[in-house]
């Protein structure tokens, strides 16, 4: 995760506000004909072609007109994620399939990916919840919960481990765990970024402390690790990681997943990928970001194995296309394997790097088309 995406500082909250007519819009001719809605993002203003849709499956084509690269959600009570579609670059369009019951939610584009986002209403009348899924999307979202189930319960664990390995000072198992605990997270980001405050609490870099939040979680103990190698005064962090990992776990157990929240998961998984794990952003201290780079593969990947009856049925040439390019990048993070762990970042050279990026941009596209396939 880059920064928290929840809670707002005041500046943003300005923004929201000033932002609420833009994001409004009007009736969208488009949409109207049964056509995707247009949404016109720029690096201040989020211009949604509509504020009412009926419910059931609904697709925003996302343009986005502005200098920095953006992203846009769909967020029911609580900041509650329904869908969103992420690493959207100026002068690029892409599209987001959510299903959404009838209700109240709020649309947000987030220009730098950052902040509190510019928000706007959307209302979503008649009854209709979902598009009854056939058998073999049915089997996708049973066995891909099961995946989640199997990723929390290791999660737990290993943040068990890792907490009292700080606890106790000891500094080089907790460095040892750090990476290995991340990893389940990092499988199921998707999923646990869905419930409000508790992913930046876990999972918030030091940016969190300017949106309002104290900076706490994986990695400001991360910092401690490998800035001072003294984690004798972060107890009471560690105890608090410890009680929201088992929050998350707790309500990732218990969430009813969808096929589209499937299919969008697995693109937003590789969109985590190319905007932190590439850079060395997201672990900027211990740069053990190949470690969560490939964790984001293996969990995009499972999604998509759990979707791929379903698919298999319905686009057997992207099933091909999925299989192809998973296999280059497996192939070209492989190179960087180191014992049962992963190099540095820092150890990469640029050229290595550009290879990765190249390879994950190639896996984006064809990932992209796969919500389109679900919601037919």
């Amino acid at each position: 995760m880059r920064t928290t995406r929840f809670v707002v500082p005041a500046a943003a909250g300005v923004l929201a506000v000033a932002g609420l007519a833009g994001c409004g819009g009007g009736d969208d001719p488009d949409a109207k004909a049964g056509g995707p809605i247009a949404v016109k993002a720029t690096d201040s203003a989020c211009e949604v072609g509509v504020t009412e849709v009926e419910a059931g499956q609904v697709t925003f084509k996302v343009t986005n007109s502005g200098s920095k690269v953006n992203e846009f959600y769909v967020y029911a009570a609580g900041d509650r994620v329904m869908g969103e579609v992420e690493n959207i670059a100026p002068g690029l369009s892409r599209e987001l399939h959510v299903e959404l019951p009838a209700g109240t939610y709020e649309t947000a584009c987030k220009p730098g990916m950052s902040g509190r986002g510019i928000r706007g209403a959307l209302k979503v009348s008649g009854t209709a919840a979902t598009v009854a899924p056939d058998a073999a999307l049915s089997q996708a979202t049973a066995s891909y919960q099961r995946y989640v189930q199997s990723q929390t319960a290791a999660l737990l664990t290993k943040t068990e481990e890792f907490v009292a390995a700080v606890k106790a000072n000891d500094v080089t198992r907790a460095k040892e765990l750090y990476p290995v605990a991340r990893t389940y997270w990092e499988r199921i980001e998707p999923v646990a970024e869905s419930f409000g405050d508790l992913d930046p609490k876990i999972d918030g870099r030091e940016e969190v402390v300017e949106e309002g939040m104290p900076f706490t979680g994986f990695h400001r103990i991360e910092k401690d690790l490998w800035t001072t190698g003294d984690v004798s005064k972060d107890g009471a962090i560690a105890d608090q990681l410890l009680v929201d990992v088992k929050a998350i776990v707790a309500k990732a157990n218990a969430e009813k997943l969808t096929p589209l929240q499937l299919a969008n998961g697995a693109k937003a998984l590789l969109d985590e990928v190319a905007s932190g794990k590439i850079t060395g952003e997201e672990e900027r201290y211990s740069h053990t970001d190949l470690w969560d780079f490939n964790a984001n593969l293996e969990g995009s990947k499972a999604a998509i194995a759990a979707l791929r009856p379903a698919l298999e049925q319905r686009s057997p040439d992207l099933v091909k296309q999925l299989d192809t390019e998973f296999a280059n990048v497996e192939a070209a993070l492989g190179k960087h394997r180191a014992g049962d762990g992963w190099k540095l970042h820092t150890q990469l050279s640029k050229a290595e790097l550009k290879e990765l990026s190249d390879s994950i941009n190639a896996l984006a596209e064809p990932i992209s088309k796969v919500a389109a396939v679900v919601a037919r």
